[in-house]
């Protein structure tokens, strides 16, 4: 017998959205111009929002679009929003352009993410600081937080393990509060045990975190930025980011742009 999961009401899930980004009514109000009176009213199902009341409202309460789907279904209209898969043919022109910033951005390392740090495409730099990680972590899906701080993975080769670990968790934990996606939740525990304590006391030093790593016997040093798409209409699209690499030191540029086996000069 298949069970049927009740969906609370339209009202109570916006309540409950405006209550995770801690605004009262009165702020909610002043944020979207809609009165204190009509959010209660709505809230507590005496009035029945229209779409765009929901949009409105869930702008001003930074709800991620899939979140938004939900709400309107509950509310009984259709989605607005798109999540296609990343084949489907109407996002392929979006799709073929941040693979081309992928390898525009050789001889350095860059990644496509979707929401979860799960490895979408990557160029063919990356293939060398995965070298030695164990076999089922490169099984797709890839997550590249879990990938960074599994001691089966990269932690043994990161010089500032504690320090780039508070950095990716610091981030995850950002999501999980934006988002309230148990995933993420259930991430930034797995990356918690990982560093045992030591993030949450870690005080991150210095212009930028870099990530100090050892790859074929190099310390290498890198420092990230972190694109995504601020027009996004589509879910899946919303949390994709482009994620790129960049040497923070002179020896770290030189075994990327010279080559591995060049000696460096002193």
């Amino acid at each position: 017998m298949s069970v049927v999961l009740e969906v609370p009401p339209v009202g109570e899930l916006l309540r409950t959205w405006r209550e995770r980004r801690r605004f009262s009514q009165q702020e909610l109000s002043n944020r979207s111009t809609v009165s204190t009176r009509h959010l209660s009213r709505v809230e507590t199902g005496r009035a029945h929002p229209t779409p765009e009341m929901i949009i409105h409202l869930s702008d001003n309460l930074d709800v991620p679009l899939r979140e938004r789907n939900q709400l309107l279904l509950a509310a009984g209209y259709a989605p607005r929003y798109q999540d296609h898969g990343w084949d489907d043919a109407s996002i392929s022109v979006v799709m073929d352009g941040l693979r081309r910033l992928l390898d525009a951005h050789l001889p350095y390392p860059a990644l496509l993410l979707d929401d979860h740090w799960d490895i979408v495409d990557a160029n063919a730099a990356v293939d060398r600081l995965l070298t030695g990680c164990a076999p089922e972590l490169l099984e797709p899906p890839v997550n590249v937080v879990r990938v960074c701080l599994h001691p089966d993975g990269l932690a043994d080769r990161i010089r500032n393990r504690e320090e780039w670990g508070t950095h990716l968790l610091q981030q995850v934990r950002h999501r999980a509060e934006r988002t309230h996606d148990r995933r993420h939740s259930e991430l930034a525990a797995e990356i918690a045990g990982y560093l045992g304590g030591a993030g949450a006391a870690t005080a991150l030093t210095g212009p930028v975190v870099t990530l100090e790593i050892d790859v074929d016997g190099y310390p290498l040093r890198f420092f990230s930025t972190s694109a995504t798409l601020s027009t996004a209409t589509d879910a899946a699209l919303e949390g994709l980011h482009l994620e790129t690499f960049l040497p923070a030191d002179d020896g770290t540029r030189h075994r990327f742009v010279e080559g591995w086996t060049v000696p460096v000069e002193s």
